[in-house]
């Protein structure tokens, strides 16, 4: 039987679209520079805390353009402390496999899926972001063999609790150049989300985009906490100071590089009540405070955060409010940074 597969149209390769959409001179020194204050905070030798801050999808770019221009005049108050890499993030995940897919399935969430248009979308507006706002961001490494597209532009990969697992995602994270953080998978267990980082930080051979490729091993692979949902769908957090402890011993255990995690104070760690990120960021950063090795592992926190609090259906209209997971609004958001800084 044939393949049940309607073959529309053939997409430019990652060379090609970037040759066709190339970064300035500017671009590149700007992730350059910022790659290599990262990697400093990851090996230890800058202690600012990390804030991967930003909405849940990035819908719409004046939205987001917005949205990162007031982000980054906070950032420079807060610059000694904190370092700020936004949440840009453009495919979703669908626990189901229907629904808002992100800009790269549809430019615009109200009309139809158009791969190519939101491939030229997705570059065209993280190039925007680092141009008029001095940001490299951050993305979910959904699609592995599509990372390229975006390679020359991004800071920070996020692999989800449901990819985590996957064999491709674990060995592409190897071979990325920049920090690849790996979720707890919706399950919580903890061993399945430090084999990932074991896989990610070791070399690799493996085929991808058509070529037999080797990897060196990311030494800045780490953990990330999202909490998790039990047998009966009820979440459970796994922010607590017991449960960073936890991995703590985990990553001793196993001799890994750049021991490192990040807490994502949404999804099942707040039950996506966002309201409760405020609480959990402030919860972690005590934990921080009262055991010094925490305060070296926990490298920062992941917050969803947009212009207006909560979120909506798409085709409601409300300009810089969350058609997926409900967010912090702006003045929360950034009473929230301010805070933050207070208490490091």
């Amino acid at each position: 039987m044939e393949m049940q597969m309607e073959f529309r149209r053939k997409l430019p390769i990652p060379q090609e679209l970037k040759q066709q959409f190339p970064l300035s001179q500017e671009i590149r020194d700007i992730k350059e520079a910022r790659d290599r204050e990262i990697e400093a905070i990851f090996t230890g030798k800058d202690d600012r805390f990390l804030l991967i801050i930003g909405p849940c999808s990035a819908d719409r770019e004046d939205a987001v353009l917005e949205y990162m221009t007031r982000l980054a005049k906070v950032q420079e108050k807060v610059k000694d402390k904190i370092f700020i890499i936004p949440r840009v993030y453009t495919n979703k995940p669908r626990t189901k496999g229907v629904g808002y897919k992100g800009m790269l399935h549809q430019p615009d969430p109200e009309k139809g899926e158009d791969m190519l248009a939101g491939i030229i979308a997705i570059r065209e507006m993280h190039s925007r972001v680092v141009r008029e706002t001095g940001f490299t961001c951050a993305e979910e490494m959904l699609y592995p063999e599509n990372h390229r597209y975006l390679s020359d532009l991004l800071a920070y990969v996020a692999i989800g609790a449901r990819s985590v697992e996957d064999q491709q995602h674990r060995m592409v994270a190897s071979g990325i150049g920049i920090p690849a953080g790996m979720k707890n998978p919706t399950s919580g267990d903890i061993s399945v989300m430090m084999n990932s980082i074991t896989a990610a930080q070791s070399e690799q051979t493996f085929l991808y985009r058509g070529w037999e490729v080797h990897t060196t091993g990311n030494p800045m692979a780490h953990a990330i906490l999202r909490g998790y949902v039990d047998n009966y769908g009820r979440n459970h957090p796994n922010y607590h100071y017991e449960d960073l402890v936890f991995v703590s011993e985990q990553y001793k255990k196993l001799g890994l590089a750049n021991p490192a995690v990040i807490v994502d104070c949404n999804h099942s760690n707040s039950g996506k009540q966002y309201m409760e990120q405020i609480r959990i960021a402030k919860d972690v950063l005590h934990s921080m405070h009262v055991a010094p090795d925490l305060a070296k592992l926990v490298k920062g926190l992941m917050i969803e955060s947009y212009l207006v609090d909560g979120n909506q259906k798409i085709g409601e209209g409300v300009y810089g409010k969350s058609i997926t997971d409900p967010c912090l609004g702006w003045e929360k958001s950034e009473r929230l940074i301010y805070d933050i800084a207070d208490a490091l």
